[in-house]
């Protein structure tokens, strides 16, 4: 398993654009392209919010009612949220414009949309902009950057990978890119986020390893604790390693999730650590719980206390806020036998020895949470179930980003 350069266009036939559409904003991209040469199967996981934009419940449909897909279509600025009627007419309408200049069908084309919630979209100026996007795609690394870099909002870097591993003797690739900084929580954040590969893989089994690997990555992360109306993750297979088509629980599927799992890995500590206003990415491991479900409520817990994470942005080691956290996290431990530590590049202290201080030195867990990533660990001692999640610092900036985030 190697990572290697690039996102989404790393992948055996897809090919990807973006173009400055001027949705909302000027002066930079904001919309993108991917597509494939060849129909994709698809898979997709969606926010868990009760209230869903309009291109959610477009690839809702796509992804469970089609057996393919061929191109997604996306825009940031204006999130095609709480728009009604109208709004979910402009998602068809993307489609069929977007399928007419690519010559595919429309109900091979998702759509995925983000930015402010409320606002109707400039159609015209969508149609137009798929058009740009059909003539300029290409499959060059540049060109997925580039994708990675226009559904960008108030992300402050692009985001993507790309990993090759063999499947039957072959050479398979998968590649990804995402966006997310702000309005992120458990059980899908505001993001989106858009995986493609070569692999020849039956539907059923492309779904079910999305499914299962979002509860132990996407479904971790935290920034503010809101969940959007937006949040999207698509998967789309090609079949173009020409592979031996997986089509059954085996060697080949679990190198497929290993793979799958590298990939919404790393997009999502890079989603934690573009927080809005964050100067670190905060991450928390609990080990030695009694269940896993134990272990993921209270890590998400910790990673999700305002106190805790503005004593993170203060590189300061008030433990006494991370086992309040894990107190009214509703799991049943015992407080008097829990270990606490603090790591970094910087190092790694003992800061909590069954419940009490270890008398640990200011100075040393100052300076190792001053680093840019930083894990705290949390022994409960109550069994061997482990989960991870991850976040970021509390900072003034973002309430600065945010107070005028219309605007």
């Amino acid at each position: 398993m190697n990572i290697i350069e690039g996102g989404v266009t790393a992948a055996k036939g897809f090919e990807a654009a973006a173009t400055a559409a001027e949705i909302k904003y000027k002066g930079r991209t904001d919309m993108a392209l991917i597509y494939s040469e060849k129909p994709c199967v698809a898979a997709g996981t969606f926010t868990t919010n009760v209230v869903k934009a309009a291109p959610v419940k477009w690839d809702q449909d796509i992804v469970k009612n089609h057996p393919y897909a061929q191109a997604v279509v996306i825009n940031s600025g204006i999130a095609n949220a709480c728009t009604g009627v109208e709004g979910f007419g402009y998602c068809k309408e993307t489609a069929s414009g977007a399928a007419k200049v690519l010559g595919i069908s429309e109900d091979s084309v998702l759509v995925a949309s983000t930015g402010v919630i409320g606002m109707q979209l400039p159609i015209d100026r969508i149609k137009a902009g798929s058009a740009k996007l059909a003539e300029i795609k290409k499959g060059t690394i540049e060109a997925g950057h580039e994708a990675a870099r226009a559904i960008m909002t108030t992300d402050t870097i692009p985001k993507e990978i790309a990993v090759e591993f063999t499947i039957g003797g072959k050479k398979v690739t998968m590649g990804g890119m995402c966006k997310g900084s702000g309005m992120i929580h458990p059980n899908m954040c505001t993001m989106l986020g858009f995986i493609t590969t070569d692999a020849a893989i039956s539907k059923e089994l492309l779904q079910e390893a999305l499914s299962e690997d979002i509860k132990d990555t996407y479904n971790m992360v935290s920034v503010d604790g809101d969940t959007s109306t937006n949040d999207t993750v698509l998967l789309l297979a090609n079949g173009m390693a020409e592979n031996p088509e997986i089509t059954e629980k085996g060697e080949d599927f679990e190198t497929f999730k290993k793979a799958l799992n590298i990939v919404n890995t790393y997009l999502c500590k890079k989603i934690a650590g573009d927080g809005e206003g964050a100067t670190a990415l905060f991450e928390v491991k609990i080990v030695g719980a009694k269940t896993k479900e134990d272990a993921v409520t209270l890590s998400k817990s910790v990673v999700t206390s305002s106190l805790t994470k503005a004593a993170i942005y203060g590189h300061d080691a008030n433990w006494g806020r991370i086992l309040c956290a894990m107190g009214y996290s509703g799991v049943q431990f015992d407080p008097e036998i829990v270990d606490l530590y603090f790591e970094s590049k910087a190092g790694k202290i003992k800061i909590m020895e069954n419940g009490v201080s270890t008398g640990y030195s200011e100075e040393e867990a100052t300076k190792i949470l001053s680093e840019p990533e930083v894990t705290a660990i949390a022994d409960v001692k109550m069994g061997e179930a482990t989960a991870t999640a991850w976040g970021c610092d509390l900072t003034y900036d973002y309430v600065k980003i945010n107070a005028d985030y219309r605007s």
